[in-house]
């Protein structure tokens, strides 16, 4: 069975940095394509980062670039959102998302599996 298990969520002031962590069981990710999503209160589930499953391609929503960093670390099994410069509007669930189609231009679609999810509060 495929457990994702996300760390790293918490309370920071605006222009401070979270890293969030997304642990995988159950399979190993090398060679699968990963990324992170955000829904805030009242809206839908977002795109944020993504990695491709060679690490030689990523994506980034615009709200993030230049911000966010997303990296993976096969041998741990894991992968990261640095997230730096923190704002207001990026308070909300962060969730990892493993496997289906990564695109440097969308993300990931069809989804395989999700984590439960972390919650990231920026305070101003």
């Amino acid at each position: 069975q495929v457990q994702l298990v996300e760390s790293g969520g918490g309370l920071v002031q605006a222009g401070g940095s979270l890293r969030l962590s997304c642990t995988a069981s159950g399979l190993t990710v090398k060679s699968v394509n990963m990324g992170w999503f955000r829904q805030a209160p009242g809206k839908e589930r977002e795109s944020v980062a993504a990695i491709s499953w060679t690490g030689g391609s990523t994506f980034y929503a615009d709200a993030v670039k230049g911000r966010f960093t997303i990296s993976r670390d096969n041998a741990k099994n894991t992968y990261y959102l640095q997230m730096n410069s923190l704002k207001p509007e990026d308070t909300a669930v962060y969730y990892c998302a493993l496997g289906g189609t990564y695109s440097g231009l969308m993300g990931l679609s069809g989804v395989d599996y999700w984590g439960k999810g972390t919650l990231v509060t920026v305070s101003s």
